[in-house]
């Protein structure tokens, strides 16, 4: 997916940990050449934040001190290798911040080329952590502890100019030295290893802190992370899928009220597919081995069979076709009720005979209040299914809907896509998505 003002938005492959305190800490890596404009936009990200949960590592902070013997021949010192840096202790360092641990971080000293041997950064534990370097893309251990990954690029022109006026003015050398340099190390640096690990990038941004666009998203994004990790805290019940900017743009597109009936539809159905295949993920399986093609052993998992689905008619049944798409001949039950305020009354119920039986995957594109939710999982359970064998799939939850589901019925799993703002005085889901199932069934106008 491109984006707005030429940011580009590729797969996002969040690193998985089995920590719950790693999985509540958000990692960000921010890449690109010299003086292209790194730290200006993570300047830009924390200021637009003003949020104490996020602090900056830069890659800097980690140069090996020189020897003797190195320092005596720095002009033949290579500062953008990857040899250069002390990755081990980056590794480290980022492990203890990911595990909710406060850091002392080195300081470098650019003039004497060693780092302060009585004085550190103090660095402690945050929700989202930046970490900005030339490198930080290059070494895989680095990568796999960041959950989103943005490469800064900007025209080489520019990026000379300001290395020029930067290692001028800054560390105090001349344009001679600085060119010299650059011909010799940086540019066939920037070839050889940082060009390349722009591959990685989840978001490549063009223009640097110039593209106000790009990082006003990215800051939109990070805000939503800090908002979920909140409430997956309180409820460990509560599951929000990993959000990518495929998932951000599908959003964005559904809750465009100028969207057509068609594009709606369409996108709405890849959302809900995306939250029944992650809603699947937490039913109970059973080991299971097979010969491949090749006569070798394959040993997998068996899928849970006693299943079925409830929709909360009639926006619940939007999400039907997607269930049945994910489990062959899947049987799937109704429950009707009326709302009015903050009264709800049963209507119509029609499920399977067997459903104390079953896990069942409970369907409503949109969680309010909570109040209707209530009323369908009270009824599954007096029907003999136990509260654990419950999960309600939607797409947005308000918060308000997250704390009467989620305290009410603790065993119960909330699986949903993205959390929004709250409710209005007139008990809409803002930033919300309209009257889904009107949208969806294309009644909006009658």
């Amino acid at each position: 997916m491109e984006s707005l003002s030429g940011a580009h938005f590729s797969g996002w492959h969040p690193s998985s940990t089995s920590s719950s305190s790693s999985q509540n800490i958000f990692v960000i890596g921010v890449s690109g050449g010299t003086a292209s404009g790194k730290t200006t936009v993570c300047d830009m990200i924390i200021q637009q934040l003003q949020d104490h949960r996020v602090v900056l590592v830069n890659q800097d902070s980690f140069y090996r001190g020189l020897t003797n013997d190195e320092s005596k021949h720095v002009h033949e010192y290579n500062f953008d290798h990857p040899d250069a840096f002390d990755t081990e202790q980056l590794v480290e360092t980022l492990t203890k911040l990911k595990s909710g641990q406060s850091v002392q971080v080195p300081i470098y000293d650019f003039n004497l080329h060693q780092r302060a041997s009585d004085r550190y950064r103090q660095v402690n534990a945050s929700e989202v952590i930046i970490l900005e370097g030339i490198l930080v893309f290059h070494e895989q251990r680095v990568r796999d502890m960041m959950n989103m990954k943005i490469f800064v690029d900007a025209d080489p022109d520019v990026r000379l100019s300001r290395r020029i006026k930067r290692d001028t003015v800054e560390r105090g050398r001349d344009v001679h030295s600085v060119l010299e340099q650059y011909a010799k190390f940086v540019k066939p640096a920037f070839d050889d290893f940082i060009l390349p690990s722009k591959k990685y990038a989840d978001v490549i941004i063009p223009r640097g802190g110039d593209n106000h666009v790009a990082i006003d998203l990215i800051v939109q994004h990070i805000r939503t992370k800090l908002g979920q990790h909140n409430l997956c805290k309180i409820y460990p019940n509560l599951n929000v899928i990993q959000s990518t900017f495929q998932i951000r743009g599908m959003h964005t597109l559904i809750r465009d009220r100028e969207i057509s009936k068609h594009d709606f539809i369409f996108y709405s159905d890849r959302l809900i597919r995306l939250v029944v295949e992650h809603g699947l993920g937490y039913l109970p399986f059973t080991e299971k081995q097979v010969i491949t093609p090749t006569g070798s052993i394959y040993i997998g998992v068996d899928f849970c069979k006693k299943l079925c689905g409830v929709s909360v008619i009639r926006s619940g049944e939007s999400m039907e076709n997607a269930l049945r798409a994910c489990c062959k001949g899947i049987k799937i039950g109704k429950i009707l009720i009326h709302r009015e305020g903050d009264e709800t009354q049963l209507i119509y119920e029609k499920l399977p005979k067997d459903i104390s039986e079953r896990h069942v995957l409970l369907m409503d594109p949109v969680l309010g209040t909570g109040n209707s939710a209530s009323q369908a999982i009270e009824l599954l359970i007096k029907k003999g299914v136990p509260e654990s064998r419950i999960i309600f799939l939607n797409l947005v939850s308000a918060p308000e809907g997250i704390d009467c589901v989620c305290k009410r019925f603790p065993q119960l799993k909330v699986v949903t896509s993205e959390i929004e703002e709250g409710l209005n005085e007139q008990i809409h889901v803002v930033p919300g998505l309209g009257e889904f199932g009107d949208r969806y069934f294309g009644t909006d106008d009658l």
